[in-house]
């Protein structure tokens, strides 16, 4: 058996390998371990590679460097659990972090979701997400699609499936940041939807105990009934609460305000200063924040037996690169 602690380099070593799309070297991979806090130099990044290679969870590209493997992606999604826990929270953290769009311009990146759908039934299901989209249950309208050999959310299109990328609602994190608001992601959840409004939230999974991502969990669980709320105003549907402190309020109604003008927006609610809000209590001096997710347009084509495959926060995009659903 090998020491706990060389496989937890090789994990973080995978997970460097995933956010790339092309081949990387040893230098960069070392570049990128000691921004997540791993001091792991070139050499013994090199070491690590050549024992990867071994085993199968890498494969050496030459010049470029290496890629994983499908090996290792069911090595990474195997993970020891201590170390996956709070995985989800980085992952937000380090995107929040990525995200430069200047509400002012409307130029820079966001973070997007990634979705796989089958392609003799997207335009179906183009139809079904529409009704989502004209509800107003998402983060934006904006879209982008990728057909099968291309990329899209750092993933290859497979052939007979259509890459869909939508906003991530961890966007709003990013742009928070960048205005010096700061914002703490706490539950993903579900909420109950009565009268087209915003009721409560019947489930919720926080990000910090948590080795999945919520949205994902409850999307391939079939528990969301966002149609029903879409089209009667009464259903089940992603959300999930963030916290910031009650002192930025001013500043983030201006914020949020921008947000709307550049098409994304998407805040369901907004509460007071240390209440709950849909029945979760927040921190004290602490005012909620209640948006839906990202990826609820495509649990709507799980609900009419379109399968899909979603992936969270699967990377930064240009904003230039979307475009209105309404427009396809």
């Amino acid at each position: 058996m090998r020491p706990a602690n060389i496989e937890r380099k090789v994990l973080a070593i995978l997970r460097t390998l995933v956010e790339h799309d092309e081949p990387v070297g040893a230098r960069l991979i070392s570049h990128d371990l000691k921004s997540h806090g791993i001091d792991l130099g070139e050499r013994a990044v090199r070491y690590h590679l050549k024992i990867m290679d071994e085993r199968g969870l890498t494969e050496c590209m030459g010049e470029p460097g290496r890629v994983i493997t499908e090996a290792g992606r069911s090595e990474l999604q195997k993970a020891l659990v201590s170390d996956k826990l709070g995985f989800v929270m980085s992952r937000i953290d380090d995107l929040a972090c990525g995200t430069s769009l200047d509400l002012r311009t409307g130029r820079g990146k966001i973070i997007t979701n990634t979705s796989l759908v089958p392609a003799d039934r997207f335009t179906e299901g183009l139809e079904v997400m529409r009704r989502v989209f004209r509800a107003g249950y998402c983060m934006s309208d904006l879209v982008a699609v990728a057909k099968p050999g291309e990329r899209i959310g750092g993933l290859q299109v497979p052939a007979g499936t259509v890459g869909v990328t939508t906003v991530c609602s961890v966007t709003l994190n990013g742009v928070l940041l960048r205005h010096c608001i700061p914002v703490r992601s706490r539950y993903g959840g579900l909420l109950e939807i009565r009268g087209g409004k915003p009721y409560r939230f019947t489930e919720l999974v926080g990000y910090h105990e948590s080795t999945l991502d919520p949205a994902e969990v409850f999307i391939a669980s079939k528990m969301t009934n966002i149609l029903a709320a879409s089209d009667t105003g009464a259903g089940t549907i992603l959300a999930s609460l963030r916290e910031v402190p009650s002192v930025c309020v001013a500043d983030l109604e201006r914020v949020l305000d921008q947000y709307t003008r550049r098409g994304l927006g998407g805040v369901l609610a907004l509460g007071r200063p240390g209440q709950a809000l849909l029945g979760v209590q927040v921190g004290v001096d602490r005012v909620g924040i209640v948006v839906p997710g990202g990826l609820a347009p495509i649990a709507a084509l799980e609900e009419v037996g379109i399968p899909t495959v979603n992936k969270a926060m699967t990377g930064l995009l240009s904003l230039a690169e979307l475009r209105s659903v309404w427009t396809m």
